[in-house]
Order: C-alpha cells, then structure tokens, then sequence
C-alpha cells in the first residue's frame, strides 16, 4: 500500500514549525558570539562555548530519535517532542541575553553559556521529530518537495531572526534595497520599520548586551511558540497501524522493544546503509565550515572589514559589525527560502548529489571570496553562494538519506544521521581556537577561507554519494 499523495496546504502545514524553530536558531547563531564577547569570552574561548551545540545535539537527537519510534500520545508520534523542544528553546532564548541580571547568583558569561546550552538541546530535540515527521508522512516521490519546502519555511524563519535585531535597532537605512532586487524596485516600496528602525538602542550605556539585541531574542521566543502551535494543531500523523500498512514500511526494520535504548543505537549505528556512509563525509566538510563561519564570522568581519582588533567588543563599531552579520545571515537565508524552490527541478534534471555538489561549490566560493573583499557592501554577493549551499544542506541530504532507511526506524536514523553533523562541529571546536592562536596569527578571516576549503571539498564528495532513490525521481 502506497502513502497517498498530500496537498501542498498540507506539506506547508507540517513544516510552518520549522520557521519558528529557525528563527530562534538563527537568532542564536548571529548573535551569541557577540553576546557571549560582551559577557567577557575571549575570541580563542568561542569554539568552546560553542561546542555545547554539537555535544547536545549528537546526544539529544538519537535519544529523541529512538523514543520517537517507539511512542504514540494524544499529541501523535513525533509532536510531543517538538513541543517540549520548543517550550525549552523558548525560556533559552529570554533568558540568554539577559544573563547580566543573574551576576549576583554566578558569572554573567556562564550563565549565558548556560542558555545556550538550554537552547542547543531544546533545538536538537526540536528539530529531529520534524525530519521524521516529513519523512513518516510523504511518499518518495513527494520527499524531495517536502524537505525543499521545509527549507523555504527555514530560510524565512532565519530570515526573520537573522534581521530582527537591526529590524528593532536602527533599521538598514533608507538607501538600502533588499538583495536580488536591485534596480528592480525602488526604495520607497520599503517599509518604514524596515529602513528607519524602530528605535531600540543598539548600544549599552553599561557595555552589556543591547536592548536590540534583547527584544529580538524575546519577539524570537513567541514566534517559536506561535509557529509550533500552528503545525501542532494542523497536522496529523499516521498511527503505528496505518504506517505498517504502507509499501514501505515492510518487516526490514523492524522495532525490538526488548532491547536497551544504547544497544539499540549502536547496533542500528553498525548497520547503517551506504547511502547514509558515503553522505556522512560530505556531512562532515559542510557542517565543519558551516560551523567555522557561524563562530568567526562576527570577530572576522569586526577585524577584515571594519578594522578592529582582536578582542575589540568596546568600540561601536563591534556592535555594527555584530549587526552586519546578522543582516548577511538574514540574506544567506533568504537566498536559500529563494533557492529551495528550484531544488526540486534541478534535482529531476540532473539528479539529487550533482544538485547537492554544484550548491557546496556555490557556497565554497562565496566563503573565500570574503578574503579579497574591503566594503561592507559587498559582503551581500558571497551569501548569495552561501545561501544555495545551506538551502541544499537543510534538503539534499536528508531527501536521498530518506529513501535508503526502513520507514520504521525512521526516527532513529534521522537521530544517527545527526552524528555527521555534531561530530565535524565538534572538532572544529577543539581545535578551532588553537588553529586561530598558532597558525592564523589571530586573524579570524582565515577561519573564514578554511571553511569555504571544506564545503568545497564536500561538493566534491557529494557526486559519490548513491542515491537510491534517483532512477525513480527521473522517470
């Protein structure tokens, strides 16, 4: 019995959760090396502090991953996870910007690194469930739309959170115009909230952390909720009798209940189809650089392009350079919501892993590209090259890892999929900070070059990858 074919409606349903979950995500990650910076961390410290997203994450996701197979609720299958997730992330999220009020219990930097702990876990348990969720209920032929329009809702919802601190602050100013749309629209079709601001003070009389920077975190908060309320109520899930009905979800696979859940997750691991194998090395390149240029991009941009030193986080430039990297994520993302529609019929022209390969060389190059730019404008064009590797990265991976696991350990193996992406971000975190001091000469920018290196020599990877999967989608 096949899966029936869902309506679009319904696909944008199951994934509107997604858009909040990104917001917050991305709020963190243009943001918390500032926060943490204004808190006290020394730039050779970030890595560390950052190694708390990896850590949850690779032990978080196949937890999640193995009860979430195994559990039906009220709630259904996969949605009582993304809603604790969520309800977690949130409180993070208040409380991350704000741990300057806690200096009287413990030090305001570890009570941020604290958050951001809270966070990363709350987001890892988050956004499994919802790989899986697309994957439980579509067919294959209907997987690769699915996944593309859960990175649309992604971009947008990075979109949202990468651009909500100026958005509060003091706005992009009335000259800009959005990227992509240059000479085609002019400046007055851009709201005033947008160009001007709305008025939020984006430096602190007490050298802390700005009330732009606050607000964003707390408006990002409701929207996490609001946006998993909405696929919560909106979406079903097939019951555990209705999924053993369907073609293929047939004997392979098959749940031991009997087994402990750490012996379940390493004989699961041990028998992890080649697919899943050959993905994990292109996996490592791209979540390595992706890793790298999330970490340094902040102090990379404050020193390359705006001038500063080292460590520099007093002076008002550190803030706007801060605010720079939020508005270029923002872009990288809205890039990437743009670029998610195409991925479909780029994938039925030319196969899921070239489509894959071409976008990390897109992106390879932008990273590198950021080296022998001098303007803060022209920043724009290297997230362009960003922005298709990481709509591919949130898409292409898990569309052709989807159609070479048994559709009842689903959940598990979205979970054990998680550990080629914690596991490059973990070791760019160790040794990221020895790198900087000893062989960058602390100029972050070449964290920066080596990142791109890596999603360049994953593109390359990429075209090995077997898809079992892609004969079908070419018929």
């Amino acid at each position: 019995m096949k899966k029936p074919q869902l309506s679009k409606a319904a696909i944008w349903n199951m994934s509107v959760g997604f858009l909040g979950i990104q917001a917050g995500f991305a709020l963190q990650n243009a943001n918390a090396s500032r926060i943490l910076q204004t808190l006290g961390a020394d730039t050779h410290q970030l890595g560390w502090f950052w190694l708390v997203a990896p850590i949850t994450g690779m032990l978080v996701q196949p937890l999640i991953g193995h009860y979430s197979d195994r559990t039906w609720t009220k709630l259904g299958r996969r949605k009582p996870y993304f809603l604790a997730g969520a309800i977690m992330a949130s409180i993070g999220l208040i409380l991350m910007p704000n741990a300057g009020l806690f200096t009287a219990f413990l030090p305001a930097l570890w009570v941020g690194a604290g958050m951001l702990m809270i966070m990363d876990a709350s987001f890892n348990v988050a956004m499994e469930p919802f790989r899986a969720l697309v994957a439980d209920k579509l067919s294959t032929d209907q997987r690769t739309a699915g996944f593309a329009i859960q990175t649309v809702l992604i971009g947008l919802g990075a979109v949202v959170g990468s651009w909500l601190p100026t958005i509060l602050g003091e706005g992009f100013g009335k000259d800009w115009v959005p990227v992509l749309l240059v000479n085609t629209i002019g400046v007055n079709w851009i709201p005033s909230f947008i160009s001007d601001g709305l008025g939020f003070a984006t430096q602190s009389a007490t050298g802390g952390v700005p009330d732009n920077v606050i607000y964003a975190f707390l408006f990002g908060a409701i929207l996490l909720l609001g946006a998993i309320l909405w696929t919560l109520f909106t979406t079903s899930e097939y019951s555990p009798d209705e999924l053993a009905k369907f073609e293929d979800a047939h004997g392979e696979g098959e749940i031991d209940h009997k087994t402990n859940v750490i012996t379940s997750i390493f004989r699961d691991f041990g028998k992890m189809p080649d697919t899943m194998k050959q993905l994990g090395l292109v996996q490592f390149c791209s979540w390595f650089a992706l890793f790298g240029m999330w970490v340094y991009s902040t102090p990379a941009i404050a020193e390359h392009i705006y001038g500063l030193t080292a460590n520099d986080t007093t002076s008002p430039e550190f803030q706007i350079a801060g605010n720079k990297v939020g508005v270029l994520f923002g872009i990288y993302n809205f890039v990437s919501a743009l670029y998610a529609f195409a991925l479909p019929f780029i994938a039925r022209k030319i196969g899921r892993k070239y489509t894959h390969s071409m976008s990390l060389l897109a992106g390879g190059v932008g990273l590198i590209s950021i080296y022998f730019m001098t303007s803060p404008d022209t920043l724009v064009y290297a997230m362009v090259g960003v922005g298709m590797a990481w709509a591919s990265i949130l898409a292409m991976p898990y569309a052709m890892l989807a159609g070479s696991i048994p559709a009842k350990k689903m959940g598990i193996y979205m979970g054990i999929f998680n550990f080629f992406i914690t596991v490059p971000q973990i070791t760019n975190g160790l040794i990221g900070g020895p790198l900087l001091k000893n062989v960058y000469g602390n100029h972050s920018i070449y964290a920066i070059v080596v990142a791109g290196t890596l999603m360049i020599l994953g593109a390359v990877a990429a075209v090995f990858v077997k898809d079992k999967d892609d004969l079908v989608l070419k018929k």
